[in-house]
């Protein structure tokens, strides 16, 4: 779980609102090929996958996210939260699953890599056959 790093975002906020820029460039945490959105409900769940040479990038837009995170029979829960100004990177082989907290919560997620069928493992099982491999 080491391998996880929290990324403090920047951020300016004025009385009008609060900006908070990302830029594309050497200093960021991976080199961005494909940037998505998950919109979820209260209590719902998506994600439950891991990929197998992704990288990602979570980063959430609105509302409280929590993440759970599985590898080598450990498992961690990290609380994405929009006012917070963090994004939590997570690399290759790491099982995910996002249960949403709040009603109309919204995750951007920014990636290494462009979307590839064959890059995801989907079934628990064959993840924990992956990583007795390793």
């Amino acid at each position: 779980m080491n391998k996880i790093k929290i990324i403090k975002l920047k951020s300016f906020t004025k009385k009008s609102g609060k900006l908070i820029p990302l830029n594309f460039d050497s200093k960021f945490p991976i080199p961005v090929k494909r940037i998505f959105y998950i919109y979820g409900k209260k209590n719902n769940h998506r994600g439950d996958h891991a990929h197998k040479k992704c990288k990602q990038l979570f980063i959430p837009i609105s509302g409280k996210i929590a993440l759970i995170i599985k590898k080598n029979g450990k498992e961690k829960k990290i609380l994405l939260d929009s006012k917070k100004n963090i994004g939590i990177l997570i690399p290759n082989l790491y099982w995910c699953r996002l249960k949403f907290l709040t009603n109309n919560a919204i995750l951007m997620v920014a990636c290494d890599r462009k979307y590839e069928f064959d890059d995801y493992i989907e079934k628990y099982s064959e993840f924990i056959k992956t990583e007795e491999k390793k």
